[in-house]
């Protein structure tokens, strides 16, 4: 964990996240400090977001077969665990 001073203003504990490699693959911010900083900084994470329509079709088409056939599939832990062994 690290300490992160922006603008001399908002610390913010940051945790980093890594694969297995030890390679830095995200952060994480605690909810209050992000929010901390999305009113300094005015940033409205109510904005639109344009998503193409062929994604959107393909998430549609995903969500229904999943609630046509809910037993099939991977659990998110074993997609991740097949994933890393092939890295």
């Amino acid at each position: 964990m690290r300490i992160f001073d922006i603008e001399k203003s908002i610390q913010m504990n940051l945790k980093y996240i890594k694969n297995l490699q030890g390679q830095i693959t995200g952060v994480y911010i605690p909810i209050n400090e992000w929010n901390d900083f999305k009113e300094k900084h005015q940033i409205d994470e109510k904005e639109d977001i344009n998503i193409p329509t062929w994604h959107m079709d393909t998430v549609n088409e995903r969500l229904a077969d999943y609630k046509n056939h809910p037993g099939v599939g991977s659990d998110v832990d074993d997609a991740i665990d097949d994933i890393e062994k092939e890295l």
